[in-house]
């Protein structure tokens, strides 16, 4: 870790290039692996939580929710985005990881369709759309964190020294 001192003198530890880059990457991967996970088990998640008296149709409800992701990500970005300008990157960037976090972690824990009955698919979907809005966000808080470039040995964030 680096030192740097303050206007006022004080010495703050900032992480050094190398281990923001790979913090970054490590979320950035295991967001679009939380992401990406759901299309490889659909026929299961169809099978569980979405059962239909054909299991075509629920094939198709499940790729349905798979898309509500990839609709949410637009709204991330702006939502998350407008925060990060406001708060910061790393701000922003631990914003996105936290929804993720809540997203991935609702896909875990609700039980099937057999369980709860309709309260499942709607868990789900709900899972679905904070993900989407999770990574769209991320994108853009992690390719602005990494290429922030330090001057004169400072990191600057939204006009701020980090």
């Amino acid at each position: 870790m680096a030192f740097d001192s303050t206007i006022d003198g004080t010495a703050s530890v900032r992480p050094g290039l190398s281990r923001v880059i790979i913090a970054a990457t490590i979320a950035t991967a295991l967001e679009i692996f939380d992401f990406v996970v759901y299309g490889f088990f659909a026929v299961t998640i169809a099978e569980v939580f979405f059962p239909a008296s054909n299991p075509t149709v629920s094939l198709l409800v499940t790729f349905g929710t798979f898309g509500l992701g990839y609709v949410a990500r637009p709204l991330g970005a702006v939502i998350i985005g407008t925060y990060s300008d406001r708060a910061g990157r790393k701000a922003g960037l631990t914003l996105s990881i936290g929804l993720m976090l809540i997203g991935t972690t609702l896909m875990v824990i609700t039980p099937g369709y057999a369980t709860i009955g309709i309260a499942a698919p709607i868990i789900i979907t709900l899972a679905r759309l904070l993900q989407g809005f999770s990574m769209g966000g991320e994108s853009g808080s992690a390719v602005a964190f990494l290429g922030a470039r330090p001057r004169n040995g400072k990191w600057l964030d939204a006009g701020r020294r980090v």
